[in-house]
C-alpha cells in the first residue's frame, strides 16, 4: 500500500479513529527513538567467567585421525 492509499484510507475514518492512528504513530515514532537509544558501547570483559573451554579443546576427536593426517600431506 503507498502513502497515497494509506492516507485516502485514513480520511475515510471517523475522528475517533484517526485520533488512534495518530496516537499508534506517535507510539511507534517513540518505540524507534527508544530502540535506537538502547545501543550502549559494549564493556570489556563483560562476559569473563561466562565462557569456558575445555582442556581438550585442541585435541583430535576421535574417528578424525585418517583425515587429519591427510590434510597434512597436503600441506
Amino acid at each position: 500500500m503507498n502513502h497515497s492509499a494509506i492516507l485516502r484510507e485514513i480520511k475515510t475514518l471517523p475522528p475517533d479513529l484517526r485520533k488512534q492512528v495518530s496516537d499508534f504513530v506517535a507510539f511507534l515514532k517513540q518505540k524507534n527513538q527508544s530502540a535506537k537509544a538502547t545501543v550502549t558501547q559494549r564493556e570489556f570483559g563483560y562476559a569473563k567467567g561466562k565462557v569456558h573451554i575445555k582442556e581438550d579443546f585442541d585435541a583430535s576427536v576421535d574417528g578424525f585421525e585418517e583425515y587429519s593426517t591427510s590434510l597434512s600431506a597436503i600441506k
